[in-house]
């Protein structure tokens, strides 16, 4: 009878790794918090949360999913289209910007 193999290659990354990921978590949280705390308002407050957001998301991807041990095809194929996505949501941004200052010109000026 054939006896299992024992895989003896597995990475094992150590737990200070994890915990470090953690109090970074718990620091952008924090940060995030304290934004709404301070009562910032406007493009600061959601620019503030927009960066603590993304750099959370960041390090959860990179540790927590191994995508920071991945390889670069794969890093590619996963990261690039929501990367895209974001420039054609601001290029969609721009576009309703051009097209509402375009009509109220029109309106204003057919008035």
């Amino acid at each position: 009878m054939a006896q299992p193999i024992a895989h003896t290659d597995a990475q094992q990354h150590p737990i200070r790794l994890y915990l470090v990921v953690w109090c970074w978590l718990f620091i952008l949280s924090l940060c995030s918090y304290l934004v709404d705390y301070f009562g910032l308002v406007g493009y600061l407050r959601w620019s503030l949360i927009l960066i603590f957001m993304a750099l959370k998301a960041g390090l959860i991807v990179a540790v927590f999913m191994h995508m920071a041990w991945e390889r670069l095809a794969l890093s590619y194929a996963i990261l690039v289209p929501p990367l895209v996505l974001l420039v054609f949501v601001g290029i969609m941004v721009f576009e309703s910007n051009y097209t509402l200052f375009t009509r109220l010109a029109f309106f204003v000026a057919g008035s």
